[in-house]
């Protein structure tokens, strides 16, 4: 049984005639009419009514209509979703903060693309709690977003552990704040502050630093991207994970560079996300695998240059 043979008998109920369904069909009657007898030989039912005037569904056809038109409908809707999947399997969604972003995140769709070249990946900038919202709606496949080590995990998301860091405060290299070996908040006060923008976690973190206190002018920045590019510009310092400051093109050309902050001990986690319900196509699966790959060698990478640098 083939799904032309039932496609040619909707036709011919639906027209009323084997003649017009043959026309509308685009093929020869005595054709159309063969192959509808195959299937009949197939079921052991006659399906139509063949006289001289011409050919009409039988009785015994129209109590099988339903099943048919069950069938073909089952069909379509394969093979509309067979099409839905091959579109999303085209596209990855990644929802990120911009943390990590030169060690871990170009790193990863680089080797995605080589793996993967004729599916996209779009990377999407938003702020944690979007992100976890487009997770759990589908808007996106994967989010890298951060969390401070002893937070609550979202439930309905299946989280990953990528890199553990510090905050560090980002500076230019000619700030006052450069000459100290690690900056307190009152150090931190006396420069104009970069703060991440309100659902950023560092906006949370700063916040909690400060303990209420006002810094001697502030600015607000949306991600960490943003935030180091003011750095570098001399707008004043900014408080980030130090795995979205160490490595970076900036860092390395020496536009903006690092510092402990003083007497803290805060861990800040990245983690990539996905939604613990639905399907999750192929190319996500591999985008996250290399996430997990490339985030391992990274850590074996500075553990090396903590040893190298031990040694020396």
């Amino acid at each position: 049984m083939r799904i032309e043979q039932l496609e040619y008998i909707e036709a011919v109920t639906r027209l009323g005639s084997l003649r017009r369904a043959a026309e509308e069909l685009h093929l020869s009657q005595p054709a159309l009419s063969e192959t509808v007898r195959n299937l009949e030989r197939e079921l052991g039912v006659a399906v139509l009514d063949r006289k001289r005037s011409g050919a009409t569904i039988s009785d015994a056809g129209r109590e099988l209509l339903p099943h048919i038109i069950g069938v073909l409908d089952a069909v379509d809707r394969l093979r509309r979703a067979a099409d839905e999947q091959h579109r999303t399997s085209r596209t990855v969604r990644l929802g990120t903060v911009f943390a990590a972003t030169v060690p871990l995140l170009v790193p990863a769709v680089r080797e995605f693309h080589a793996l993967h070249p004729a599916t996209e990946v779009e990377v999407i900038a938003a702020q944690q709690s979007v992100i976890h919202r487009s997770l759990l709606e589908g808007g996106v496949d994967l989010g890298l977003v951060n969390y401070l080590e002893g937070d609550d995990l979202a439930p309905d998301l299946h989280t990953t552990e990528l890199l553990r860091g510090r905050p560090v405060v980002c500076l230019r290299p000619d700030s006052p704040l450069a000459g100290l070996e690690s900056v307190g908040v009152d150090d931190l006060l006396s420069e104009p502050l970069i703060v991440m923008r309100s659902g950023y976690l560092m906006h949370r973190f700063t916040h909690r630093l400060l303990k209420g206190r006002t810094p001697s002018f502030s600015y607000s920045a949306d991600g960490a991207e943003m935030g180091k590019l003011m750095v570098a510009e001399g707008l004043g310092v900014t408080v980030l994970p130090d795995y979205s400051v160490i490595g970076d093109p900036l860092e390395r050309t020496g536009a903006i560079t690092a510092r402990p902050l003083k007497d803290d001990t805060t861990t800040v986690l990245l983690v990539v996300q996905r939604s613990r319900s639905g399907s999750v196509t192929r190319a996500a699966r591999d985008l996250h695998r290399i996430f997990v790959e490339r985030a391992e060698a990274h850590r074996d990478g500075a553990r090396g240059r903590g040893q190298d640098a031990g040694e020396r």
